[in-house]
């Protein structure tokens, strides 16, 4: 019997609302993700890269065409069961609040901890594991505003580890760091694929360090959706396409 992905998209178009009308921006996509795998989302600018992540995380829903999130369509769940499906880094440096390091992993709890917001010993304990897994403990305490945007960065993603998703959706996580701080990043990305037994998605237009580190990838084109492993696109030609984009 095969596995049941931790997320698959089935058949979708995708895209967006011009009042009443839908414009789609890709059709007939088709693409699943395991636990334990780390897929590199690339293409070039416009291709609908954003969309697709939007689309995935049922921030808003396909034109046609099923998300499932381990063989359930989202169309059927609620949204707590939505956000303990599904977690979200969608980066920018601009949107950190004035709060602790620790009072942000916090937040990743708020599907457990009911309205009130009040965390257990069992959340705390979560919550530190999670600063922990991304070597942020040392300064819980500091304000997010003091740090570099690498350290912000492992911030969010220790927020996300705290809400306890079996999926996680990263979009353009390195866009902001130098070349060592990508690096360092995506291989610890890489590393909480295999050790957390997280799906990840990221989306990225660091083409080389991506191919470095995905198990697969997901490459949009022309209103298309192609996947498969490095040796597989790059037998396809996929990446003798993109070689003249901006990606």
């Amino acid at each position: 019997m095969d596995k049941v992905p931790a997320l698959r998209i089935a058949e979708a178009s995708i895209g967006y609302c011009e009042g009443k009308k839908a414009v789609a921006v890709a059709g007939n996509v088709s693409a699943s993700l395991c636990c334990g795998e780390l897929v590199a989302l690339i293409g070039r600018n416009g291709a609908g890269k954003s969309t697709l992540l939007r689309t995935l995380a049922s921030y808003q829903r396909p034109i046609a065409g099923r998300v499932e999130y381990g063989g359930r369509d989202v169309k059927e769940l609620a949204a707590l069961d939505i956000a303990k499906s599904i977690s979200v880094v969608f980066t920018g440096t601009s949107s950190i609040a004035s709060m602790s390091v620790q009072e942000l992993v916090e937040l990743g709890r708020t599907p457990y901890t009911g309205m009130l917001g009040i965390l257990s010993d069992a959340d705390r304990l979560v919550v530190k594991r999670s600063m922990q897994a991304m070597g942020i403990e040392s300064f819980a305490s500091k304000n997010l505003t003091a740090l570099s945007d690498g350290e912000r960065q492992k911030c969010l993603i220790a927020k996300a580890l705290a809400q306890e998703t079996p999926v996680i959706l990263l979009d353009e996580p390195t866009a902001f760091l130098d070349y060592p701080s990508k690096v360092h990043l995506l291989k610890m990305l890489k590393r909480l694929t295999r050790e957390e037994k997280k799906a990840v998605i990221v989306s990225t237009h660091d083409l080389e360090l991506a191919l470095r580190i995905a198990d697969r990838v997901w490459f949009m084109s022309a209103g298309t959706l192609n996947t498969g492993t490095v040796a597989e696109l790059e037998k396809a030609g996929v990446f003798e396409q993109l070689m003249g984009d901006t990606i």
